[in-house]
């Protein structure tokens, strides 16, 4: 199954590695949509089908917390899993994501196998000849 993914974070760099990571963690042949905050992003999903978005907490015009809210609520995205990846990591931002809808966090910095098993506890196993790295290294964000 081919998957699309929308990665939602203003950092273009912070969008490189993630598709990176992505290809990493076996996704390499999903279908990546951008989109630099959560404004843009739901302008992307009026025109296009998405089967996971990964948003960052940080951004500009409408931040991740805000773009999450507005997914859960329009019943054409609520069934949309969303991931959100932030350097911020304490418990209590943690909950707000859960709380509100999020199907998974993550934080910075992570493993392309950490970010694989996540994916795959949500969506399932990718169906690509890609295949996770065996290395250990992190991404440097």
């Amino acid at each position: 199954m081919s998957y699309s993914i929308l990665i939602v974070d203003d950092s273009m760099p912070m969008r490189t590695v993630l598709k990176r990571s992505l290809a990493a963690a076996g996704y390499g042949g999903a279908r990546i949509l951008e989109a630099s905050n959560g404004k843009e992003a739901l302008t992307v999903m009026g025109g296009d089908w998405v089967d996971l978005i990964m948003t960052d907490y940080n951004m500009p015009e409408m931040n991740g917390l805000s773009f999450l809210k507005k997914v859960k609520t329009e019943a054409l995205f609520k069934e949309i899993p969303v991931v959100v990846i932030s350097t911020e990591g304490n418990d209590s931002k943690i909950k707000e994501f859960m709380d509100t809808g999020a199907a998974g966090y993550i934080t910075k910095p992570f493993t392309p196998e950490a970010l694989r098993d996540l994916i795959v506890s949500i969506i399932g196993e990718a169906d690509y000849e890609e295949s996770i790295d065996d290395s250990d290294d992190e991404f440097d964000f």
